[in-house]
């Protein structure tokens, strides 16, 4: 199978890695990730050897992102009016409409628990193919799934 042009590699999967993205990182951070993904890739797309899986591949890639948006998050300055002598809150992060308590707490998930539920309910990847994105077994992609639900209706249940 050859390599199709890039072009058809962004039309035909620009929909599930924004999604992802959105779910990720919110809708504020999102169009940042989907330009670093998608520029990622056609710097990487040269050198591309098989065009079995590209919807793995790039997702993959959006998963980094994601990841690097988080860990940036994280050491990002909080602006505040006055500085107080106690420890800061935690900033809020972006929500999806519709039901943003669900994904902050999604979002709240440790990173590979996070990631198997966003791939498995928002781009509707099975196991297997999670598994190759996070770099795990299908079996530890299941679990990480089961683990991430198992929190979530914990935090739901409170």
């Amino acid at each position: 199978m050859g390599i199709p042009p890039f072009q058809a590699l962004l039309d035909e999967h620009r929909n599930d890695v924004y999604r992802f993205l959105v779910a990720a990182v919110g809708p504020h951070e999102a169009d940042d990730c989907f330009q670093e993904t998608f520029m990622a890739a056609m710097r990487a797309y040269p050198r591309l050897r098989d065009a079995s899986n590209l919807r793995s591949w790039v997702l993959t890639i959006a998963h980094s992102k994601a990841i690097d948006a988080h860990r940036a998050r994280r050491r990002r300055a909080v602006p505040v009016d006055t500085v107080s002598e106690g420890p800061a809150a935690a900033a809020t992060l972006p929500s999806i409409d519709g039901e943003p308590a669900l994904w902050e707490a999604v979002r709240a998930l440790p990173p590979k628990q996070r990631t198997a539920i966003l791939h498995r309910y928002v781009n509707d990847l099975p196991y297997a193919q999670i598994g190759r994105i996070v770099g795990c077994s299908e079996a530890a992609a299941r679990q990480n799934v089961r683990a991430g639900l198992t929190s979530l209706r914990g935090a739901w249940e409170r």
